[in-house]
């Protein structure tokens, strides 16, 4: 059984998530759905569950429009319900109220989901360098991998998937959530290095390493690759653009803080600017 974690704010780009992942609950069967809305508070008290906690909202108006607006969202999530009623796939919705980053972070731990899939815009400019975006948050944080989703992404023609290390470090859970993926989608990978000037070597030494971790983990049907460009970021997007990947695959350290301000995370970067879905999979 794979448990499929989607934060869903009815936007687009969150249906775009949920379709995703009931395309593929239905090329994997053994899949259960859970979809999470965090409708967010003005103040900054936890979370509670829709059975109560409406002393944190301040006054009387904010909570006439919180009663109506989780009255609308329980309905259309009724509404959801009912449209995957009877699928071969379990499929369950639940609210909250509280901040969405908390509630998506609380949800993780509690439910610890095999993956989390959820939409993303992106962020730019002064949101990405100071705050960014929950999505961000949640690839920097999360203990699971999670695939972010900008457009319409059907599951059946992933044909292409972009495998971007340095592959210097051999983590037997990266290995082993590659070949999970490889199972799910039966889509041909491409392992790159992505040569810069700043981190020059050759193409020798880095099809060395690649080639150390394929038979170290016995993958099979992999392409080696080496990608040069000015920048990480910019090689892994250039080379998914190339040959028209499907999705990239990535491992980010999930820094914090100060820390994450001066050194900034290649993963995350990726996944504010790729147009492809981003698998990402926290290893420290």
């Amino acid at each position: 059984m794979i448990k499929v974690l989607v934060p869903f704010d009815f936007s687009q780009t969150a249906h775009h998530a949920l379709n995703f992942a009931t395309g593929l609950a239905a090329i994997y069967p053994h899949v259960e759905i859970s979809l999470l809305h965090v409708i967010e508070t003005p103040v900054t008290t936890g979370m509670s569950a829709m059975g109560g906690g409406l002393e944190s909202i301040p006054d009387f108006q904010n909570q006439i429009f919180y009663m109506e607006l989780i009255e609308t969202r329980k309905k259309q999530f009724k509404e959801l319900e009912g449209k995957y009623v009877g699928s071969e796939y379990a499929f369950k919705t639940k609210l909250v109220l509280g901040n969405v980053f908390k509630g998506i972070s609380d949800a993780i731990l509690e439910e610890a989901p095999d993956l989390v899939i959820m939409g993303s815009k992106g962020s730019s400019g002064l949101e990405e360098v100071l705050i960014g975006s929950n999505t961000e948050k949640v690839v920097r944080n999360a203990s699971c991998p999670v695939i972010t989703i900008k457009a319409d992404t059907p599951v059946d023609k992933m044909r292409k998937v972009v495998f971007a290390s340095d592959f210097r470090e051999s983590d037997d859970r990266v290995a082993a959530r590659i070949k999970r993926m490889q199972d799910l989608f039966h889509a041909e990978f491409y392992f790159v290095v992505i040569n810069t000037p700043g981190n020059f070597e050759t193409t020798r030494e880095s099809i060395s390493r690649i080639k150390t971790f394929v038979q170290k983990h016995k993958f099979e049907n992999i392409k080696a690759e080496i990608y040069n460009s000015l920048s990480e970021e910019s090689g892994i997007l250039e080379f998914a653009d190339d040959i028209q990947a499907d999705m990239i695959a990535m491992t980010t350290h999930g820094r914090t803080g100060l820390l994450h301000l001066i050194t900034g995370s290649i993963a995350e970067d990726v996944v504010n600017h790729s147009k492809r879905p981003v698998w990402t999979y926290k290893t420290k």
